[in-house]
C-alpha cells in the first residue's frame, strides 16, 4: 500500500457490510482513521474489534437529523476534526410503479436522499475548519438510467447525483470536493429486492450475462479503490463527478 490515505480524518456511513465493509478495510490499510457509522449497532462494534487500529464505531439513524448531527459531532471529536465524509448508507426496494407503496418511496428517499443532505449540513464547517476536504456520496447506475421495476429507488439515487453536483460548486470556493461513485451490479445481498423483482439469480444472471460486456457482476472490493482516490489528494482537481463503475453496462 501506498498509504494514500495517511493522516485523513474519515467519517464513513453504511461502512458495516456490502461495498462498504471493503471501503472501509481498504482505507484502514491507505492510512485513514476512521469513524464508521452504521445502524446496527452489534455489527458496527465487531467491525470495529475486528478492524482494531483507527477504526471506531457510532451509531447512527441517518433518516434521522439530530442522530446525523451526534454522530458527525462525536466523529470529530474522536478524530480531532475531519478531512472525509463518505456517505454510503442505503436502502433498496423494488415494484412496480402501480403496486409500489408510498411508505417505502418515502422511506427509500429518507435513507438514500435525504440523509446526505444532513451529512453535508453537519459534516460542511468542519471541512471549512480543516482547509479543504472531501465528501464522497454513492448513487447507483440506477440514478443515471432507470430501470423497471427500480422507480422509486432510481429516483433516490438520481436525487443523490443532483445533490452532489450541486454541491460541489456551492463548496468549490472552500476547496471541499464533492464527487459520486454510482455502482453497477455489485453480487451482495443489498440486490435482493431487485433480484427478487428480475425473478431470482438465475433471471439476474441471464440479464447480466446481456448487458454487461464484462460479462458478470463486481465483487464489492472492486469498488473501493475508487473512493480511495476520490478520498484522497490524489483527485485534487475532480469534484462535481458522478462516476459509473459498472463492467460497460450498455443496455
Amino acid at each position: 500500500m501506498t498509504r494514500r490515505l495517511q493522516g485523513k480524518r474519515v467519517i464513513f456511513t453504511g461502512g458495516v457490510t456490502n461495498i462498504g465493509r471493503e471501503v472501509v478495510e481498504l482505507f484502514q490499510a491507505e492510512g485513514a482513521r476512521m469513524v464508521v457509522a452504521d445502524i446496527d449497532r452489534d455489527a458496527g462494534r465487531a467491525l470495529a474489534e475486528a478492524l482494531g487500529d483507527g477504526v471506531n464505531f457510532v451509531h447512527v439513524d441517518v433518516t434521522d437529523e439530530d442522530s446525523v448531527r451526534r454522530m458527525i459531532e462525536a466523529g470529530v471529536e474522536t478524530l480531532g476534526g475531519l478531512d472525509v465524509l463518505c456517505q454510503n448508507a442505503g436502502a433498496q426496494r423494488s415494484g412496480k410503479v402501480t403496486e409500489f407503496a408510498a411508505e417505502d418511496w418515502d422511506m427509500l428517499f429518507r435513507v438514500n436522499a435525504r440523509a446526505h443532505f444532513f451529512g453535508a449540513k453537519y459534516a460542511v464547517p468542519h471541512l471549512r475548519k480543516a482547509g479543504k476536504g472531501a465528501i464522497v456520496n454513492t448513487s447507483s447506475l440506477a440514478g443515471q438510467r432507470g430501470g423497471g421495476g427500480m422507480t422509486a429507488y432510481s429516483a433516490t439515487k438520481g436525487a443523490v447525483i443532483a445533490f452532489s453536483t450541486a454541491l460541489a460548486i456551492e463548496l468549490a470556493p472552500d476547496n471541499i470536493r464533492v464527487n459520486t461513485i454510482c455502482p453497477g451490479w455489485v453480487d451482495t445481498p443489498f440486490n435482493k429486492p431487485a433480484i427478487d423483482f428480475m425473478g431470482g439469480r438465475g433471471n439476474q444472471d441471464d440479464i447480466v450475462a446481456r448487458t454487461v460486456p464484462l460479462g458478470r457482476q463486481a465483487h464489492p472490493s472492486e469498488m473501493a479503490p475508487l473512493f480511495v482516490y476520490l478520498a484522497s489528494d490524489e483527485s485534487s482537481y475532480m469534484t462535481a463527478q458522478a462516476i459509473t463503475i459498472d463492467g460497460g453496462v450498455y443496455n
